[in-house]
Parts: structure tokens; C-alpha cells; sequence
């Protein structure tokens, strides 16, 4: 077998080195039995199986900074030192299998589907069947900010390699991000400038108390013509990349409803174009499904890593089934060598 790919090639971000550029994309499980967002027998065996399948780094999924800030009541949560041994004790089997280790913190806003109280930048449910959220006040602006700040601190506690910001698919970053969520008068709404200022202040409250990489995932695309333009995202990355962020995870979608035609790949052009405009490392992520598609993405520059959901849902193997694809020979965990041919 050849031993040239890209795709398994070694890729350093400040001082932690990926040993392939392939990442287990964030993904919820909904399996918080007890609600308490605390890690079941199932997140163990879900993500220790993708680490023995060789992927150069786990991303957990969206993790919630706030109780209030929960996708649903059965996701996984950062919001108490409680949550810290479990995700300590995760990551050093994770670790032992020469995995990295990354955590998405999240917060919802108008699109948590509790019963509780959600809050939002402005007072405008998702659609119908989603409540109306509360307008956030400058208290409450304070207290998330902080709680972002909180759950880095309990990433670093918790032994991980990398932090996600999650700023995409219509959550809560997102929502100050879009002027289509965003009708605020105050310093956090109106220009581009200000919507920005509520990522801007969460990711210097994360940087006091986290020196590793930080990654921020966005949508690149709203899919509406009165969201945010390339430009506007263009601008916004720029920002990112001022403010210290070491990669983009360019995603798409989820800030209003919307139909998107979608196809392998679809959200790569605007990854490249960010890449490559904004001089800034990039994830590539949407319908990425072969090996050769993935080392095609790498070869060409048109992202630094892969992001991988689906088909390793499907496959926890998928890196050496892509490996094989492409004629490499990735090493077995001694467990497997026996099997791995």
C-alpha cells in the first residue's frame, strides 16, 4: 500500500498536533437519560468506538454552557463542575487510543425546545411550534458570557485539546450573528459591528482561561436573502481571526427555516472562499463521505480538515475504510491487528 495521503497527514494548531485531518463532527445524541446533562454508558462507547477507529480528533457534541441553553433535555451539559470528571475520565480513553479531544459549547437560545424559560438577542420564536423566547437583558447577556468562560474553564479541568464556540445552525451565537434573529437597538444589534460583539466578548472571556486552540463553527450560508451576505460572513471571520480563533468549521443553514438543496460537498465553496480570502484554517463538513472526496478537499486546499458526521454514525471505521480507498496503510490498534487487513 502507498503511504502518500494528505488526508493522514499530520497537522499542528498552536501547540497540539492532530495526527490525521480527520474529526468526528459534533453531533447530539439526546441521550441524557436523567436530564442532568451528564455522560451515559452510551456517549462512552459511541466515542471511545470512534477513537479505536483512528480518527484524528473527537468532538464531542454541543455541550451546554446553561441549563436554559439546552437543544433539548436529554443533551449533554458544562454547566457544573459536576459535569467535569465524567468528561475527565472519557478523555483519557479517548487519549489512550492517540485521539484528540475537542468540545462544542453551545448555547441554544430560541431554539431550545424546553419547557422551561429560552431566551434570545430579540423576542421572535423560531416558527409555530417553537415558544417565544425572552428578549436577553444586559444581566443576562453578562451571565452567558461568563458561563462560556465557565465551561472552557471546566474543558481545561476536563483534559480537553480544543474548544468549538458554537455559532451556527440558528443557536444562540448565531442569532445575535443574523439580522433576520437580531432586531436589538443596543450595542449588540444594528450594524454588523455590534452583532458581532456578543462572539467577540465570549471568545476574550474563553481566552482567560483557555490557551489551546479555539475553534468557531458558523454558518456560512443563511439561505435567505435578508441574512447575512458573503461579505457580512466574510467580515465576521476576518473578526474571528483577529480575535486569536485558530479554525473555522464552515457549516450552513438553521438560522430560519429554509429549504437547501443539498448534495456532496455543497458547503465547500464558500469553506474554500473563507480559506482563502480571510488567510484563516478552515473545516470542511456536509455530505464528505469517501476517502477520495475527503483527501480531494485536503490535496486541493480547500480545507485544512474534514469534518465527518453521517458516515461515522454509519461506521465508527470510516477512517480505514478510507484509508483503504486511497491505497494508505493506517496503523490497527493492537487489539485489531489480527483483523485489520
Amino acid at each position: 500500500m502507498s503511504k502518500s495521503s494528505q488526508l493522514f497527514s499530520p497537522i499542528e494548531l498552536k501547540d497540539v498536533s492532530l495526527k490525521n485531518r480527520i474529526v468526528m463532527s459534533p453531533m447530539c445524541m439526546y441521550s441524557c437519560i436523567q436530564e442532568d446533562g451528564m455522560l451515559t454508558s452510551f456517549h462512552k462507547t459511541h466515542y471511545i468506538s470512534r477513537a479505536v477507529g483512528q480518527i484524528g480528533l473527537i468532538m464531542l457534541e454541543a455541550s451546554a454552557v446553561q441549563m436554559e441553553g439546552r437543544i433539548s433535555a436529554q443533551d449533554l451539559g458544562i454547566w457544573s463542575d459536576d459535569h467535569v470528571l465524567g468528561l475527565k475520565q472519557l478523555n483519557e480513553e479517548l487519549h489512550s487510543y492517540g485521539a484528540k479531544t475537542a468540545i462544542q459549547l453551545a448555547h441554544a437560545g430560541r431554539k431550545a425546545e424546553l419547557s422551561s424559560a429560552i431566551y434570545a438577542p430579540s423576542a421572535i420564536a423560531f416558527n409555530d411550534t417553537f415558544q417565544e423566547p425572552l428578549e436577553m437583558s444586559q444581566n443576562d447577556i453578562d451571565d452567558t458570557i461568563n458561563a462560556f468562560k465557565d465551561g472552557a474553564r471546566r474543558a481545561a479541568e476536563a483534559s480537553f485539546d480544543v474548544i468549538e464556540i458554537h455559532g451556527a445552525h440558528g443557536y444562540l451565537i448565531n442569532q445575535f450573528l443574523s439580522p433576520l434573529t437580531n432586531h436589538r437597538t443596543d450595542a449588540y444589534g444594528g450594524s454588523k459591528e455590534n452583532r458581532y460583539r456578543f462572539l467577540k466578548e465570549i471568545i476574550a472571556s474563553i481566552k482567560t482561561v483557555w490557551n489551546a486552540p479555539i475553534f468557531v463553527r458558523i454558518s456560512t450560508d443563511e439561505y435567505d436573502n435578508n441574512g447575512n451576505s458573503l461579505e457580512d460572513i466574510l467580515y465576521f471571520c476576518s473578526q474571528l481571526k483577529e480575535d486569536g480563533v485558530d479554525l473555522i468549521d464552515c457549516s450552513s443553514g438553521g438560522v430560519v427555516p429554509a429549504t437547501i438543496n443539498t448534495y456532496p460537498g455543497y458547503q465547500l465553496r464558500r469553506c474554500e472562499t473563507i480559506k482563502q480570502d480571510v488567510s484563516i484554517a478552515t473545516g470542511a463538513v456536509g455530505l464528505i463521505t469517501s476517502g477520495k472526496q475527503a483527501e480531494e478537499i485536503i490535496q486541493n486546499k480547500r480545507a485544512d480538515l474534514v469534518f465527518i458526521g453521517r458516515s461515522l454514525l454509519k461506521n465508527p471505521y470510516w477512517a480505514k475504510e478510507a484509508a483503504a480507498e486511497l491505497n494508505y496503510d493506517l496503523k490497527a490498534p493492537k487489539q485489531y491487528i489480527r483483523g485489520w487487513k
